[in-house]
């Protein structure tokens, strides 16, 4: 009998869920700053979808006490803090 390969297999695994990036939003001591309304808890599927938000909202996020913000990627601090101020 030839050698035949074997099959693949009918289902293949999940592919891993995308890693959330979020920033970490900082008042001008570098504290946490809670935010509220339609900005607060954002994430995003990839670092560039997190700096267009941020260009975006930096107003508004700097009206509600931020200034300056951190990127993350998952726990991994990406870069920052980087300020919403000229």
């Amino acid at each position: 009998m030839a050698n035949v390969p074997d099959e693949p297999p009918t289902f293949k695994p999940s592919p891993q869920p995308p890693t959330p990036w979020r920033w970490r939003l900082e008042n001008a001591a570098g504290a946490v700053v809670e935010i509220t309304g339609d900005l607060a808890g954002q994430e995003f599927v990839s670092q560039a979808d997190a700096e267009s938000w941020v260009g975006e909202f930096y107003a508004e996020l700097a009206e509600q006490g931020v200034d300056a913000v951190t990127l993350f990627e998952a726990d991994r601090e990406v870069y920052g803090p980087m300020s919403l101020h000229a």
